[in-house]
């Protein structure tokens, strides 16, 4: 370990604390001990002191061909008066709320800040709902929900056929480009031009720290999307909540290059809060964490020097591989950073690993790595680690403000949640709303965790999969199926996307494996665009996995662990059936349904060829 004795480079971070009060009935209280400062009653509020006090600096920022495209919080705000007075023309409301179906650009920015600041919801929707999805199912479910009165989308062709086959033909449309026929459409730069009147002011001043700001949709992975309602109160606070755990955000106004999709709560309400809240400046990174669109990352980073960074871990696995090829990037990244925060997944050691020896490569120092947890109903800041993490799973101490509840739940520890983040219920939906909170008004999240050290409640907490998840096996033996789902992406790394993990009533575990297609092409030595069936079926793909996982089941210590068979998969999760979410993360329980018949060839007493079998060491 050869890090040890480098140092990491300082930045200045909160106290997390924590006190617990073990209760009769076997529950735990923590309350965080760290003080909640004073909040805005709104984002928008925060846009408009900065505006007033740095009014040239970048706050958002996107590409146009090889330069960017800038505006300051002086030039946002003046914006945000003509688009505010153009959805009150509108007759928008809580009743009738502004869709945006396209993705981060600073158009869509603009649009969701104005609607803040009169005091009209809006919803960012996924765009894959309408431009990957063929039946539009999910679009469609939660234009019914919303009962939209206005939609933006930036390109009218892209968009058009979901919106002729969703929405009523009377819902106005903006659009940045391409109008299409058949419905009232303006350009999106037709409504700076609107006149503003009084109404702007009188909407603004009666919006409150309660008024809805936006309604955002879970990703469905348990069923049809949920609307949570986001509050004013809850992204202010929320932001304050940050600040207070990283403190060095109020030292100098941070630097952001982030692609992360703004229909969710990291992307949308974390990441641009943090420019807004802090007087910073947001770059939209038009690159994804995918074989094809990493390159437009490593592109942006020569343009960008992060004060902060966050982002998922099989972008951080990118990067990693690319540095090397493009020392540039590798440079900017580093020379002003202050930290890096992962969250969605763990960090496998070999990413670790190589972000560790790249920051020491560029700056001599370590570069603090943190994580956290939270939910699209947090807003999403809850809990996080102020100290390096060093494993997987350690999601830290509650922040400021934050009240949690831990519950015994069978084998594992349910947590829920209060405080001002977290949301008062969902869109319309009053069922949902009342099955999310118990009787002490603590929000049920259905995850589990434990402690870090039973004896040092400092060390915080630890991540330990959804209460529901694990499963019995026909022999009555339990599985902790988060455990298991780590194990096996952590031993096939970097040729794995995702597993299914399967064994519910049966004699022993199986893997459904979704491999990173591209990582098993390179490593097959096949070029760009083979068929999926040809790379997975080759034999140095099939003979990597098998290793792998030969290796994993020696260290198996019994049958709750033991992964016996595996199969490998070559088609991709189906979004239509709900096998995957538009982030991305495999729905389980969807894979094992629309695919029982794979299932059950991992079963049968005599596999096919194409089934891996793993024998663990001494059975």
């Amino acid at each position: 370990m050869d890090h040890l004795g480098t140092p990491i480079r300082q930045v200045r971070l909160g106290n997390m604390a924590a006190a617990a009060e073990h209760r009769a009935d076997g529950t735990t209280i923590l309350r965080s001990m760290e003080t909640l400062g004073p909040y805005p009653r709104s984002i928008v509020d925060a846009l408009e002191s900065w505006a007033s006090k740095t009014p040239d600096t970048v706050l958002i920022a996107d590409r146009e061909g090889e330069g960017w495209r800038k505006l300051s919080f002086a030039q946002v705000l003046e914006r945000i008066g003509p688009l505010g007075q153009a959805l009150l023309d509108a007759g928008l409301s809580p009743e009738r709320p502004l869709v945006i179906l396209s993705g981060n650009e600073i158009e869509h920015f603009l649009l969701g800040m104005a609607a803040i600041w009169v005091g009209i919801p809006y919803a960012p929707i996924s765009p894959a709902y309408s431009l990957v999805s063929t039946d539009y199912g999910k679009l469609k479910h939660i234009a019914g929900l919303l009962t939209p009165g206005l939609i933006y989308a930036s390109d009218g062709a892209r968009f058009a056929a979901a919106i002729e086959a969703t929405f009523a033909p009377d819902i106005p449309l903006i659009v940045r480009c391409n109008p299409p026929a058949g419905r009232p459409v303006r350009l999106f730069d037709d409504l700076l031009e609107t006149p503003v009147t009084p109404a702007v002011a009188a909407a603004h001043d009666a919006i409150t720290a309660d008024t809805v700001a936006k309604v955002l949709f879970t990703s469905g992975s348990t069923g049809l999307p949920k609307g949570v309602i986001t509050t004013n109160r809850m992204m202010a606070c929320n932001q304050e909540m940050i600040r207070t755990a990283l403190a060095f955000l109020g030292d100098e106004p941070p630097v952001l290059l982030d692609w992360m999709p703004w229909n969710h709560v990291a992307g949308g309400s974390h990441n641009t809060g943090i420019a807004i809240y802090n007087g910073g400046s947001f770059y939209i990174d038009d690159g994804q964490p995918t074989p094809a669109r990493i390159g437009r990352t490593l592109e942006n980073l020569r343009h960008v020097q992060p004060t902060f960074f966050t982002n998922v871990p099989k972008a951080y696995e990118f990067l990693v591989a690319a540095f090397d090829e493009h020392p540039e990037a590798r440079r900017n990244l580093f020379a002003r950073l202050k930290l890096l925060q992962y969250a969605g997944a763990g960090l496998a050691q070999h990413v670790f690993d190589g972000l560790d020896r790249a920051a020491r490569a560029e700056t001599g120092e370590r570069i603090l790595i943190i994580t956290g947890y939270g939910s699209t109903e947090t807003a999403p800041f809850a809990f996080t680690t102020t100290w390096p993490v060093e494993a997987a799973g350690h999601i830290g101490l509650p922040a400021a403000g934050m009240t949690v509840k831990l519950v015994p739940n069978g084998d594992k520890t349910e947590l829920r949640l209060k405080g001002p983040n977290v949301t008062p219920g969902y869109w319309r939906d009053p069922d949902k709303t009342a099955e999310a909170f118990d009787s002490e008004g603590f929000y049920q999240i259905g995850d589990a965790v434990r402690f870090a050290d039973p004896d040092d409640l400092s060390k915080g907490l630890i991540f330990d999969g959804r209460v529901t998840e694990d499963f019995k096996l026909s022999t009555g033996t339990w599985v902790n199926f988060s455990a298991v789902r780590a194990s096996v992406i952590g031993a096939c790394a970097p040729l794995i996307r995702d597993v299914v993990v399967t064994g519910l009533d049966l004699n022993y575990i199986g893997a459904m494996i979704f491999p990173d297609l591209e990582a098993c092409a390179r490593h097959a030595g096949l070029p760009p665009g083979t068929d999926p069936r040809t790379i997975v079926d080759h034999p140095s793909v099939r003979q990597k996995f098998a290793e792998s996982l030969a290796v994993l089941a020696e260290r198996s210590t019994g049958s709750s662990n033991h992964v016996a068979r595996a199969l490998l998969m070559a088609g991709l999760p189906d979004i239509d059936k709900g096998e995957i979410t538009d982030k991305g993360s495999i729905n389980q329980r969807a894979v094992r349904t629309h695919r029982a018949e794979l299932v059950e060839a991992l079963y049968r007493d005599e596999p096919g060829p194409d089934i891996l079998i793993l024998n663990r060491k001494g059975a």
